[in-house]
């Protein structure tokens, strides 16, 4: 038994008598009736804020505080908190002792072990404490969810995962000062970096101010001089012709902008395939800059995925035609970005953009987010994967982020209580076995 359990049962009045016509007895066998069980309080203090529960004749309104034994609330001394004065009802699952609060006035205790059905307890122990699962906790009832319930879960959790991905937007922001084109110029550079070097493209889109990009985005070559320059990656003689103005460029460009000795991350190259090289993505990222004066502006004017990927569709500069890594040639080889490697700009990097920026704006752009979410193709890892072999869905990058979602921050943390699929099964556990008995 976990005290998770115990909240899900009180805010979800999943217990003999919770309606707001039913009366329940507490430990002084004074009758309780539950107006409003509360909000659910996930940071510090009592779980549940603002309920409305009539005891006796007596309406009362405050918070209330979930746990296990009556005894945790001296376990975690509570009772010298002021946070828990204001606390009107103790529900506990095993009532050991009495409890007051610092006043030194006893505490109304709803014991809810008797109050709960066999059938609720087997449904949480089937979802909850199974053993046989091998990748989430439902997997054996994952195909038998009810379609539109998932649907809709399936958006609520990519606008979770698409909030977590605008707060971090909005942390740019406010480092560059309200310059939306140095926030996508940063979070772009991150993604050119993929998992391997992301967090070495991350400082080096910081430690060259966007200004300089702008200027030197108006000059072909240069910044990509710059960039190469400032990843460590030019050697201090080159052999090649072009690695030499390349680092010639360089060096003027940091003397002339004053820029720092370079990123501290050093760039990887170990697990890459070659097209992810730096070099190659350096070149590529310098060239959507070249190409585009004005990226940002046309990026938020985009509205469909064939728009978008026609104006991120750029290839290296022509040194990189020949080569993966300075001084090793090979055939000429054109290498542009790949539809599936814009995509991912879009999931990442545009569409977080996109959504800040309508919102700073007040504008509600809900619906063509989604729908340019549906048209991308459904992404692939080994997580969806899996899901895949679940359930039939949609194949496309909505249900793709949204089950990532789910799985990193519900399956992976046991949170089946607080799932739509989770409470769902719970409720469909308990229908089948009465439909049983």
């Amino acid at each position: 038994m976990k005290e998770a359990f115990l909240h899900y049962l009180w805010q979800f009045r999943k217990f003999e008598g919770a309606t707001s016509s039913g009366l329940l007895l507490s430990d002084e066998q004074r009758s309780i009736q539950v107006i409003h069980p509360g909000g659910y309080n996930a940071l510090a203090g009592p779980d549940f804020f603002n309920a409305q529960i009539r005891i006796g004749e007596q309406l009362w309104a405050g918070n209330v505080e979930v746990h296990l034994k009556s005894s945790d609330w001296y376990l975690h001394r509570h009772e010298r908190d002021q946070a828990y004065s204001n606390v009107i009802l103790h529900v506990v699952w095993e009532d050991d002792c009495e409890v007051f609060d610092a006043a030194n006035l006893l505490i109304p205790t709803l014991v809810l072990s008797d109050k709960v059905s066999p059938q609720m307890l087997q449904s949480y122990k089937a979802l909850l404490e199974a053993k046989s699962y091998r990748f989430i906790n439902c997997e054996s009832d994952f195909a038998e969810v009810d379609a539109a319930l998932f649907e809709h879960w399936i958006e609520r959790l990519y606008f979770d995962r698409l909030e977590r991905k605008v707060s971090l937007v909005l942390g740019k922001l406010e480092l560059v000062t309200g310059d939306w084109e140095a926030v996508l110029f940063m979070t772009l550079a991150r993604n050119f970096g993929t998992v391997i070097n992301a967090d070495a493209f991350a400082e080096l889109a910081q430690i060259i101010p966007f200004s300089i990009v702008r200027k030197l985005g108006q000059q072909p070559g240069q910044l990509e001089a710059a960039l190469l320059g400032q990843a460590q990656m030019l050697a201090d003689d080159p052999i090649e012709q072009q690695p030499k103005l390349w680092k010639k460029d360089y060096l003027y460009i940091k003397h002339k902008f004053e820029l720092s000795e370079g990123i501290r991350y050093p760039m990887q190259f170990f697990k890459l395939r070659p097209p992810n090289f730096p070099g190659i993505r350096i070149s590529q990222l310098a060239q959507l800059y070249e190409q585009h004066q004005d990226l940002f502006s046309k990026c938020m004017a985009a509205q469909t995925r064939s728009e978008l990927q026609k104006l991120l569709k750029v290839s290296t500069s022509t040194y990189w035609e020949t080569h993966y890594t300075f001084g090793k040639p090979h055939k000429p080889r054109i290498k542009k970005l790949s539809d599936a490697f814009i995509d991912v700009f879009i999931i990442n990097s545009i569409i977080p953009l996109k959504f800040a920026y309508a919102q700073a704006k007040g504008l509600d752009v809900q619906e063509q987010l989604l729908d340019l979410m549906r048209s991308i193709p459904l992404e692939k890892n080994s997580i969806v994967s899996t899901f895949e072999k679940l359930k039939t869905f949609e194949r496309d990058a909505l249900h793709s982020q949204a089950l990532l979602q789910l799985k990193r921050e519900y399956c992976d943390l046991n949170q089946c209580l607080k799932c739509e699929i989770g409470n769902y099964l719970i409720s469909k556990y308990i229908f089948d076995s009465n439909q049983e008995s």
